[in-house]
């Protein structure tokens, strides 16, 4: 098949040999025959099959899912144009204009490469989690294994049985951190009116949840901003960090950090999960 026939396999290849390991956070001992990523390494960092992408990259498959389509976009760190022309060959829709966005710019992807070691996610406008260092994982226990659907921190905030493990206590009190959430989110609202996603979430919160459904009814607008929390972790305990929230410009993303002072006892308890944290890749 010549490249014009595959042009999505070719494009695919191409992206991924101008990637280096290190552009993702991946080591880069030992002898590499080529500078770019491995196709495992791709896979995994998006969440397929070694096998599916092969296909992909042959051209014996031809048209992934849009859900395939955003997770190889954020593994490639494609830029938007980029990530629009992935969208073309693969015969799918452009994400369109007023939705809510989960492309993550590449300068994002390597401050998130480069921060490793620290517990960081990034989350869509309406709060859905896209991706999340090692560390996050370790503290609040693995994402990757809640439904891509699920793992929204409204939805865990507010619905019963929807948060995997017990969310962090904020020093401010519960009904003020709920407050701030469901003002954030209608200023979500204000940005994506025609979202279909954020639709759905605001319309199962409003009907299942009295208390979303009280404080969304009293129309507050705003942003979530610093605070200071506490985690109950099943093997270190309570472990009390300041939580900021980092904006990008141009984007509606939004980077939750947790952060601890050097040398205290909670510094301690994360380099203790640090130790054991491993990267499990979000899928769609």
């Amino acid at each position: 098949m010549t490249e014009e026939q595959n042009q999505l396999g070719t494009a695919l290849r191409r992206w991924r040999d101008r990637l280096a390991p290190a552009d993702v956070g991946l080591p880069t001992a030992g002898r590499r025959r080529a500078a770019g990523l491995r196709r495992e390494e791709l896979a995994a960092l998006a969440g397929l099959s070694v096998d599916y992408l092969v296909r992909l990259e042959q051209g014996r498959a031809t048209r992934p899912s849009e859900q395939v389509a955003a997770a190889l976009s954020r593994a490639l760190h494609l830029e938007t144009s980029e990530r629009d022309h992935l969208y073309r060959l693969a015969h799918l829709p452009l994400p369109g204009a007023g939705r809510i966005s989960t492309h993550i710019p590449p300068s994002v992807q390597r401050l998130l490469a480069a921060l490793t070691g620290q517990a960081l996610a990034v989350f869509a406008a309406d709060w859905t989690l896209i991706t999340c260092t090692p560390l996050w994982g370790s503290l609040f226990g693995e994402p990757a294994h809640d439904p891509a659907d699920r793992r929204n921190l409204v939805r865990d905030t507010f619905l019963p049985g929807s948060a995997s493990a017990p969310l962090p206590r904020s020093e401010r009190g519960r009904e003020a951190m709920e407050a701030a959430l469901v003002a954030d989110l209608r200023t979500a609202q204000g940005t994506f009116p025609d979202d279909p996603r954020l639709r759905g979430l605001i319309q199962e919160c409003t009907t299942r949840s009295p208390r979303f459904a009280r404080l969304w009814s009293q129309g507050a607008a705003g942003a979530l901003g610093h605070d200071r929390k506490t985690v109950t972790h099943p093997v270190v305990g309570d472990i009390t960090l300041d939580c900021d929230i980092l904006t990008v410009p141009g984007s509606d993303l939004r980077i939750v950090a947790y952060t601890v002072a050097a040398g205290t006892p909670a510094a301690e308890q994360l380099d203790f999960l640090r130790v054991t944290a491993t990267r499990a890749p979000l899928n769609d």
